[in-house]
This record gives structure tokens, sequence and C-alpha cells, in this order.
């Protein structure tokens, strides 16, 4: 263990670069999908649903590539980091989000 003020070997500053690519891209997919979930259940009751649909995918593209164009620099093990905490996400608000049978008496 390195004593404190030490500087970090190569190998834990990467490590420590792709953990937080990849709680980037959890994040990033949870506003992503958790959107996502919000304008349909929106839309549901609107007058004018393409509003929704299209703001509501402008914005979340947009936050999504720039996010993923922040997080990522050029180098292809962030954005694969990213992108599986990306896809953790989705699989997470699709279990959170999901409609749960009513119970029967």
């Amino acid at each position: 263990m390195a004593a404190a003020g030490a500087p970090m070997s190569p190998a834990m500053n990467e490590a420590s670069i792709l953990m937080l690519a990849l709680l980037a891209g959890g994040a990033l997919g949870a506003v992503f999908f958790g959107g996502l979930w919000w304008t349909i259940r929106g839309t549901l009751f609107s007058r004018a649903p393409a509003v929704w649909f299209f703001g509501s995918f402008s914005l979340r593209m947009g936050l999504a590539v720039g996010g993923f164009l922040l997080v990522t620099r050029g180098d292809w093990r962030n954005a694969l980091a990213c992108m599986l905490g990306f896809l953790a996400a989705r699989g997470a608000v699709t279990w959170l989000t999901r409609t749960r049978p009513a119970m029967s008496p």
C-alpha cells in the first residue's frame, strides 16, 4: 500500500479511470432510459405526443452522445467501460419500472 502523498502507479490510475467511465456510463444510461420511461408515461395523456417524443429523444440523445464523448476521450477502453455501464443501467431501469402483477385474494 502506498504512503499518503505517494504517486499512484499507472495501472492503478488506469483502473480508477475505467471505474469512473463505468459509473459515468451507468449515470448516462439511467438518465437516458429513465427519461424514455418518463416520456412514454407523459405521452399517454398528452395532446401532442409527437412533441414529447421528438423533444425527449433530442434531449436524451444529446446528453448521451455528449456524455460519451466527454467520458471516452478517444480511448476504446473507456468507451467499452462506459457502454457496459450504460447497458447495465438499461437493465436496472427496466427492472425498476416493470409492472407488477396484482395480487389475487
